[in-house]
């Protein structure tokens, strides 16, 4: 299937006739002018056509389907279990961010919202769709075991939205859309988006949307001109040390590790040395997860350590550096992590970590991203380092609570400095003792 040019570009949010209570709210928000994904789709998002949407994370989908789908379900009510929207997206954190921002526009609008996660606790959510929930933002995990109770039957959906698209058909969630759309009431309107468009989404275009209009308002690899790019050249054993200098760094950064013990294990570390830091992974429950970003957001902890889970789904303002002190592998990953910063206009830098045996390979996926880097070889300690990402001492000196020991999650000995800082106070001494012996 070959997706159709859609209607003319939104000059505003004025010329779409919004209804008022949309309005007002959007104003009370400071929304007044639409983003480019937001004036590509929501003409036709409104006028009930399928929308298939190519944007970056961070560039404003939630409103470019929220509020078609808001408006148009307006007015009607669902009954007990049956739904009349549905949103499906790939990790609980997303979910929560698209019920947050969608929130005050479905309270306006007087619709019923529902988050529907796994990870906490099933008996709320199956409280909230026996109430007749309007809409339903769900996991597929968690909203395929509802259907399965007989807690949630989807055959009265007409407006159904898949977010991140590419994102589920890479944790393997493709099976279990499709039959969640199986069950959705034929003709309804579908809306997909996706930072990527792949043989998988084509698989999901080909057999759920019908004529649907194309709206690719960036190109594929999804970088931005407000995004700086940097690949930082780095001494294996200087690693530990770098990285624990720029998490010192005035101001919020976001640092992703590739394993979930490897995070623990530099948090620990960074805690130890005076700086205000926290761990995200899929090891931590639901309320352990929603709590740390809430205390990452209102800036009590300065510094998240992350999986990917954390690679879609978090959006915090004025986030303006995301570290990737492992590499990631993938292309997808590299840009979704990436995305956590330079969102909605804002700009932002992406410095990634490579030692010598990293860089073919790290060289081979921004080549596959699309991305082309500033690289620079620097040392922890170096004014360059400062001026690219902010570092600093860090306020206990980097060193771990329980002494030197290597810090083996990062591939990494000691920090550089605390080596050095050691070798001048045991020369320092040896010069004192001599003076001493020489009776000065």
């Amino acid at each position: 299937m070959t997706p159709t040019p859609g209607s003319p570009p939104a000059q505003s949010f004025a010329e779409l006739g919004l209804p008022a209570e949309v309005t007002r709210v959007m104003t009370g928000s400071g929304v007044t002018e639409p983003f480019p994904i937001q004036a590509a789709t929501l003409p036709d998002a409104l006028a009930g056509r399928d929308v298939l949407g190519r944007a970056r994370t961070g560039s404003g989908k939630t409103l470019a389907f929220g509020l078609a789908l808001l408006t148009r379900t307006a007015g009607r009510r669902a009954e007990p279990k049956r739904p009349l929207g549905l949103v499906l997206v790939p990790t609980r954190e997303l979910a929560q961010q698209v019920s947050d921002v969608l929130a005050p526009y479905a309270l306006a609008l007087r619709l019923r919202l529902a988050t529907v996660v796994g990870g906490v606790s099933i008996g709320r959510q199956v409280t909230l769709l026996r109430a007749g929930a309007d809409v339903v933002v769900a996991t597929p995990g968690r909203l395929t075991d509802l259907v399965a109770r007989r807690d949630c039957h989807l055959d009265q959906v007409r407006i159904t939205v898949l977010d991140e698209a590419d994102q589920m058909c890479d944790m393997g969630f493709l099976p279990q859309v499709s039959d969640l759309l199986d069950q959705v009431r034929p003709g309804g309107q579908r809306m997909l988006f996706s930072a990527t468009l792949d043989r998988d989404i084509d698989r999901l275009v080909g057999r759920y949307l019908h004529d649907p209009v194309l709206a690719a308002v960036d190109r594929a690899a999804g970088a931005v001109i407000t995004m700086e790019h940097h690949v930082l050249h780095i001494h294996p054993a200087d690693k530990y040390a770098t990285a624990t200098e720029i998490a010192a760094r005035d101001g919020r950064v976001l640092m992703f590790l590739d394993t979930k013990h490897g995070v623990d294990q530099f948090t620990r570390h960074l805690r130890g040395s005076g700086i205000r830091a926290a761990a995200l992974h899929s090891g931590k429950s639901q309320p352990q997860r929603t709590h740390t970003l809430a205390q990452f957001k209102s800036g009590e902890i300065t510094v998240l350590v992350a999986t990917n889970v954390a690679a879609r789904g978090i959006h915090v303002d004025s986030l303006d550096l995301v570290v990737n002190v492992d590499p990631p592998a993938d292309p997808k990953d590299y840009l979704h992590r990436g995305g956590r910063t330079a969102r909605a206009g804002e700009s932002g830098r992406v410095v990634t970590l490579v030692t010598p045996g990293q860089r073919r390979d790290v060289n081979r996926m921004m080549s596959d991203a699309g991305i082309r880097p500033v690289v620079a070889q620097v040392r922890s300690g170096e004014e360059r380092l400062t001026v690219i990402t902010g570092a600093r001492r860090p306020p206990a000196g980097g060193r771990p609570a329980g002494g030197n020991a290597p810090f083996r999650g990062l591939g990494s000995r000691a920090p550089k400095e605390s080596r050095k800082a050691a070798e001048a106070r045991v020369l320092a001494e040896a010069r004192k003792a001599a003076r001493v012996r020489r009776g000065h």
